[in-house]
Formats: structure tokens, sequence, C-alpha cells
């Protein structure tokens, strides 16, 4: 189950619902583990491999490629940078804020013109759950007894769009 809260944008003056994340993320170990039990690879096998997956995706992208992994998704790199007025004061290097990933989940169904597309990364028939704010109010006091705590999600209404 996921659980969301209501938030109050004040430059729209709109409530909207708000995805709640619960806890620490879940570690890499973890998450080695489960795969291990699901097939026949080993959990030493599943590790080696994740461990070498962001080498292998950065050496790529860096080749001006992107990077589809089947069920997942596609990354490449993106660029935040500053822009000049004058086409003779540009600078690549003067200009480049950052270099960062985008991830673009991986879409299952039609994609015509009235056909129904989902995003292999969010299930159909999430149950939601309203988010008990007495737990954060717990958690911002230091009054928690749950390791972890919480951190709100993004909270765009068009993260997923």
């Amino acid at each position: 189950m996921s659980f969301y809260k209501k938030v109050f944008n004040e430059k729209f003056g709109v409530w909207h619902p708000q995805a709640v994340v619960m806890g620490q993320p879940v570690p890499v170990k973890q998450v080695a583990k489960r795969l291990s039990q699901m097939c026949t690879v080993t959990y030493a096998d599943v590790m080696a491999v994740l461990g070498e997956l962001p080498g292998v995706m950065a050496d790529y992208m860096s080749q001006g490629k992107s990077v589809r992994l089947d069920g997942l998704g596609t990354f490449r790199y993106t660029l935040h940078t500053k822009g000049v007025t004058e086409e003779e004061d540009f600078d690549f290097q003067k200009q480049l804020r950052a270099v960062r990933v985008q991830f673009v989940p991986q879409r299952e169904g039609a994609v015509t013109k009235g056909s129904t597309a989902t995003r292999s990364l969010v299930p159909t028939g999430i149950e939601w759950l309203p988010y008990d704010t007495a737990l954060q109010e717990e958690e911002e006091t230091g009054g928690s007894t749950e390791p972890g705590g919480t951190e709100p999600g993004s909270g765009d209404e068009d993260s997923f769009g």
C-alpha cells in the first residue's frame, strides 16, 4: 500500500495529494537478496551485476547513447545550462551548470491517440491510503520510535504524466 498527504499549493491556491515515501530507501543488498530468491542466480552474482551496472551505463551515456533496461525504462544524460543572448558569447564550459541523468519509465500498451498506456513501474490497482499526519509530527519533533521516518515524495502532479 502507498500513502499520500494533502498539500496546499499557495501559488495556485489549490489542494492536491502528494505521495509520501516511508522510511529509508531499500538498499541494493536487500534488492539483490530478493532477486536471488526469485531466480536461479545467486546473491553474489546479482550483487556483482548490480555493482557494475552504473559504470556500464555511464560509459554508454558518455558516448552519447541512451540506455534502455527492458521492463524498467530508459536513461540518458541531460544538461543544466545557462543561456547567453549572443551567439559569439557561447562557451560550453562556462555555460554548463550540471550534467544530470534523465529516467523515463518504460510504457506498456498502445501509445496511439485514445488508447491507454501504462508505465511498467506503476502497477494498476495501487492501494492509496491517507498518511497519518500525527506520525509526521512525531518525526519532526524527534519522538518517533520507528527507524528512518518519512520523506515526502516529489509532490509534482505532472511527475508521472
